[in-house]
């Protein structure tokens, strides 16, 4: 099937100084459409310049355009299984089902959160169905009634598969369930978000370093192997920046909806150990991998998860209300966007996979970053106004108009190899899921019209006569 895309990507190469905002800038806005809190919703300060607003406002309409003319219908339409429930566990880029493809909570879990929030945004009822069909193959199909927390996997019929509680897929769980709560209300729902909260604080916490192990067998053993054997998530330690900058996001959710004191603080010092132990302020790089004490173990450079970081972290700080941590939230954002952008992006906008110290090591670019870039960058210009940043956010999005969406069968390719080919790999896996790329849209639609509106007042005091 072909899905629509009526609107042909337009150059933004010129972005000129148009006009100038006026004002303070707000540190900590709330998010002008209610779904996806923006922490620089207030706009830039007003010593910066905008694009033409028309460039702006185009810009938006196609991305909200691919969000629900594509994306949020190809999930719907692909990739439910009718038949058992859940969702179909592999679909190639020719729209071929894998039929004997294990399912993925994960999967589930950011197609929960996804279509959540997307109802939260447009009041869609096709779009709190398929929220509803995530939640209840979540805790239907996924959840552990014996041990507590969620399994990796399952078999294509439901069965339980690799039952190792992964802790990344712990907080997707509580993710998503936070957010079908802030959709629907439902007590149920934010229940069992906490309740995935408290397995985590009980089984993985290190009350000696800090922060969080990651990977458990069903009985919530520590699995100490991982230097001879990778983790589920590809690490060699027993710490990585993946696990905590989710668990980070995943905390920050649900706080909006339960402000347990005790909660809260549990989410400052998770947000102080990424700020000191985590983020590494002299390269303005993630340590991926790290022992229990905080030593790294890895050089490895990931520029979307560099990027992702900083604009989670700034989320986290609003929604602490701690000006100290928002303070340092937003001059690390600047960095970090500052090195992504000298160091991690290609002349045709695309964002490389990764790093190290002698430069870069893979070139590919897979579709995950490059949303997170948009965001990113575009964070960065609502915090400091430099226009770089926000030629670097639009750029993003056209390398993604041009190279990854797919105007033949739909949704984005998994990446664009270093030599320009579109990845072979799966359309729809336990990984690649609508997660990145639905809220990238929906940040960037809600950001961009936040410095549209920023940017009103102004142009009406440059219009009006002078006496």
């Amino acid at each position: 099937m072909t899905l629509p895309h009526p609107l042909n990507p337009m150059t933004r190469h010129l972005l000129i100084p148009a006009l100038a905002l006026s004002g303070a800038a707000g540190l900590c806005a709330a998010d002008p459409a209610g779904t996806v809190s923006s922490f620089a919703a207030a706009g830039p300060p007003a010593s910066s310049a905008l694009a033409e607003p028309a460039t702006l406002r185009a810009s938006s309409s196609r991305i909200e355009a691919e969000l629900r003319q594509d994306i949020l219908p190809f999930w719907m339409q692909h990739v439910p299984d009718r038949a058992h429930g859940g969702f179909v566990g592999e679909i190639s880029n020719d729209l071929v089902v894998r039929k004997d493809a294990p399912r993925g909570g994960l999967l589930t879990a950011r197609i929960l959160w996804t279509f959540s929030a997307a109802y939260q945004r447009y009041h869609d009822p096709a779009y709190l169905e398929m929220a509803r069909w995530a939640r209840d193959d979540l805790v239907g199909r996924f959840w552990d009634e014996r041990d507590g927390g969620l399994y990796w996997t399952v078999t294509p019929d439901g069965a339980p598969l690799d039952t190792r509680k992964e802790i990344y897929l712990q907080a997707f769980g509580i993710l998503g369930l936070s957010e079908y709560y802030r959709a629907t209300g439902d007590p149920a729902a934010l229940q069992q978000a906490t309740t995935l909260y408290h397995a985590i604080e009980t089984h993985a916490r290190d009350h000696t370093h800090g922060g969080y192990f990651e990977e458990f067998s069903r009985e919530w053993k520590l699995q100490t192997d991982v230097g001879v054997h990778r983790s589920l998530m590809g690490s060699q330690a027993l710490k990585s920046q993946n696990v905590h900058l989710h668990i980070l996001e995943a905390y920050t959710n649900l706080l909006r909806v339960w402000p347990d004191a005790s909660f809260r603080q549990t989410l400052r010092e998770l947000a102080e150990v990424m700020l000191t132990r985590v983020y590494d302020s002299r390269s303005h790089h993630l340590r991926l991998f790290l022992d229990p004490d905080w030593t790294p173990r890895s050089q490895s450079i990931s520029y979307g998860h560099d990027i992702e970081f900083s604009w989670l972290a700034c989320e986290a700080a609003n929604e602490l209300h701690d000006p100290d941590l928002i303070a340092r939230s937003k001059a690390m954002a600047v960095e970090v966007a500052r090195t992504t952008l000298a160091e991690g992006v290609d002349a045709d906008g695309g964002i490389f996979n990764e790093g190290g110290p002698a430069g870069l090591t893979d070139r590919s670019k897979d579709w995950w970053p490059q949303a997170e870039a948009m965001v990113g960058f575009l964070n960065a210009y609502q915090l400091g106004g430099d226009p770089e940043f926000l030629r670097a956010s639009l750029h993003t999005w056209d390398f993604i108009e041009a190279r990854l969406v797919d105007r033949e069968n739909g949704e984005w390719f998994r990446g664009v190899t270093k030599d320009g080919r579109h990845s072979s790999d799966p359309k729809v896996s336990l990984w690649k899921c609508p997660y990145h790329n639905g809220r990238a849209c929906m940040e960037m639609v809600n950001r961009i019209n936040a410095v549209l509106t920023r940017s009103r007042p102004a142009a009406e005091a440059a219009a009006a006569p002078r006496n």
